[in-house]
């Protein structure tokens, strides 16, 4: 290791362990004290500085990708199905308003078209740490209103991840293109559809393989590595880092092992996410926050109200009540280490202007110190709002709400098997998608051992026939659901009075229809592989001729898959291991010996009501050589006990003074 890596890295750490220490005492984000640390040792402050920048920000890259493998840890596919229709509504509300108001705030300021996108987008992404964080101090998880906060942050992850893709093609191009956004998010669809399924089939199984062995060590490397894997496989095809990372820590989190590698991996991400920050704070440049002080105020302000206003009315809109939907908008209010990995991305890629950074960073600093005030005023504003608003208002709020909870409570009408049916169809059609895309991009990057002729296409149609075969079960098993379809639609649309023949004539155009349609976008698919139709028409025979006497065998491989994922999402997940909840990871003890003519000697522990007055427990008396464990609230305190204390410093002091107060 070089001196000045091995200095920076001291240097780095050491302010920061100061900075988080202050903050901390200041009862203030620890993310706030690395930012600090940051500013203190970059290159616009005077005094000590990091020498080897390049060095620091390639490990802060390594720290922004155990961070989003750490955010995709929290994501569960479990959560996901249970958030409902809320979580959507209020996250596609919120983000899409707020791209639309961060990007007319950018133009208000004449900045650039892309220097505007990438406000918006900035703006528009909630902080996931910062916002657990606040619930946990203020020790309200468990409320109904922060399961609706968390589903709304899992949603945000899934569609910050979709901008990340979408920003370079954005910004670059200066507007926006349907047909351009609709092919980058097709391809992202079928990119997620694609790892998601085969790290489902592959990853847990790898990962309860490892866990046999009861090695941490061995659990935590090979975690860690499926981490890189994915983010160089993303980075290879086109995407960022950060989306691989999230994919994966998505998939572990799946696992049953899941909750003990977030346990082991946090250590990890920690020192490094730390190193990420601090970097993050050397580009801060104080002249230019002098300079954009009056935008750093705009974007504040827009960002609280902004948030505020569109997830309130996102949660309202999908049914909840004025005072749910409030305390959510207000828990929201602020943004994070998503968007400084948005700014990052704008600034890698030369799109920005360099203020952008800083003034992003800033209004997240300032955004973070209000968030606990804001959650805390929630209750406040909604009994101003139900002391003077119109009842009249107030009446129609809460019909509104009724409604909305009566529109699920009709009858369906065959309407869900459908959709499933349909569904499975999509999935199916998509992994095969998937599997053809990238063949054909792999097999421009790899070099294969044999190959074709020429005139057969020689490596992109060896490339394609492996794809094709890896796909016949999903083309068979989307097959018998297309005929499944056709039943459903002619049982569930078809009136029963009807003859038996238009019951399966409609079951057979639904099937035939749908069939075509699927022929066709393979055909589609191959002609950009295949040099001609002949080749096509050759190859496909053989394939139909090797599916046919084997097409038990290949829908039994995909029903074994199938079983696979679907038990993964079931099992439920191993107990979290989590560190010591803020009050243990204060707790001290101290041993208080009471005098005789103390107020305390002769009373009885509830007499005292030492828990109540100081908040410090009496977990044991040592009495004449004896030891009394866990004494209950009628043991008597006697001249000559030794008490001893359970409790934080304060408490602790406070007990003190009164078991040692004179009579």
């Amino acid at each position: 290791m070089h001196d000045t890596l091995l200095q920076d890295l001291a240097l780095v750490l050491l302010v920061s362990a100061g900075a988080t220490l202050l903050f901390h005492q200041l009862r203030q984000p620890v993310v706030l004290g690395y930012l600090l640390a940051g500013l203190i040792v970059g290159p616009f402050t005077p005094g000590l500085f990091v020498q080897d920048a390049h060095t620091l920000h390639t490990l802060a890259e390594l720290g922004m990708v155990l961070l989003m493998f750490s955010l995709g840890l929290h994501f569960n596919l479990r959560k996901l199905v249970k958030v409902g229709v809320t979580a959507v509504i209020a996250s596609t509300l919120e983000i899409g308003l707020m791209l639309w108001i961060g990007y007319q705030v950018g133009q208000l300021f004449g900045w650039s078209n892309a220097d505007s996108i990438f406000l918006g987008a900035l703006l528009s992404i909630s902080s996931t740490t910062i916002i657990i964080k606040a619930l946990q101090d203020l020790k309200l998880t468990k409320e109904p209103f922060a399961e609706l906060v968390f589903g709304i942050l899992i949603v945000e992850d899934i569609l910050g991840i979709a901008l990340l893709a979408l920003l370079p093609t954005l910004a670059s191009e200066g507007n926006v293109k349907p047909m351009g956004v609709a092919i980058t998010l097709g391809r992202l669809a079928l990119f997620l559809t694609g790892v998601l399924v085969v790290g489902l089939l592959a990853v847990p199984p790898l990962l309860r393989h490892a866990g046999r062995f009861r090695s941490d060590e061995m659990l935590v490397v090979t975690a860690v590595g499926l981490c890189f894997g994915t983010s160089l496989l993303a980075q290879d095809l086109g995407y960022s880092v950060a989306l691989g990372a999230f994919l994966a820590g998505a998939i572990v989190a799946e696992a049953r092992e899941g909750a003990k590698i977030e346990h082991l991996v946090a250590p990890v991400r920690d020192m490094f996410s730390a190193v990420f920050f601090v970097a993050t704070g050397m580009l801060l440049d104080p002249r230019l926050l002098v300079e954009y002080a009056l935008p750093i105020a705009v974007l504040t302000v827009t960002v609280v109200v902004g948030k505020v206003v569109t997830c309130t009315l996102g949660v309202f809109l999908a049914g909840h009540d004025v005072r749910t939907s409030l305390r959510v908008g207000m828990g929201l209010a602020q943004i994070g280490e998503f968007s400084f990995i948005i700014a990052v991305l704008g600034q890698k890629l030369g799109l920005t202007s360099s203020f952008l950074y800083p003034v992003a960073v800033a209004v997240s600093a300032v955004t973070t110190l209000l968030t606990p005030y804001l959650i805390r005023g929630a209750d406040g504003l909604v009994n101003a709002f139900d002391r003077n608003a119109p009842p009249s208002l107030v009446a129609v709020l809460h019909l509104y709400g009724q409604w909305v909870s009566r529109l699920g409570e009709g009858e369906d009408r065959g309407g869900g098997r459908i959709w499933r049916a349909l569904g499975m169809v999509v999935l199916d059609m998509a992994l095969v998608t998937a599997l053809l895309v990238g063949a054909s991009a792999l097999g421009q990057r790899v070099d294969i051992p044999l190959t074709l002729p020429a005139e057969w296409g020689g490596k992109a149609t060896l490339a394609w026939l492996i794809a094709m075969l890896l796909a016949l079960p999903l083309l068979l098993a989307a097959l018998y659901h297309i005929r499944a379809l056709g039943k459903v639609v002619a049982a569930t649309r078809v009136p029963e009075r009807a003859p038996p023949r238009v019951h399966v004539l409609v079951a057979a155009t639904v099937s035939l229809t749908a069939s075509v349609l699927l022929a066709a976008w393979v055909m589609l698919l191959s002609a950009s592989q295949l040099p001609s139709w002949p080749v096509f028409a050759t190859l496909a025979l053989m394939l139909a001729g090797l599916a046919f006497p084997l097409r038990r065998s290949l829908i039994d491989l995909y029903r074994q898959g199938k079983t696979l994922i679907e038990e993964t999402l079931a099992e439920p997940p191993g107990p979290p291991i989590r560190p010591l909840p803020p009050l243990l990871r204060a707790a001290q003890l101290e041993t208080v010996a009471i005098a005789a003519d103390t107020h305390a000697a002769g009373k009885l522990i509830r007499e005292l009501e030492l828990r109540q007055r100081t908040g410090a427990s009496a977990v044991g008396i040592e009495r004449d050589g004896q030891a009394i464990v866990n004494p209950g609230p009628d043991e008597e305190l006697r001249a000559g006990d030794q008490v001893l204390l359970l409790g934080d410093q304060a408490q602790l002091e406070r007990a003190r003074e009164l078991l040692t107060a004179g009579r």
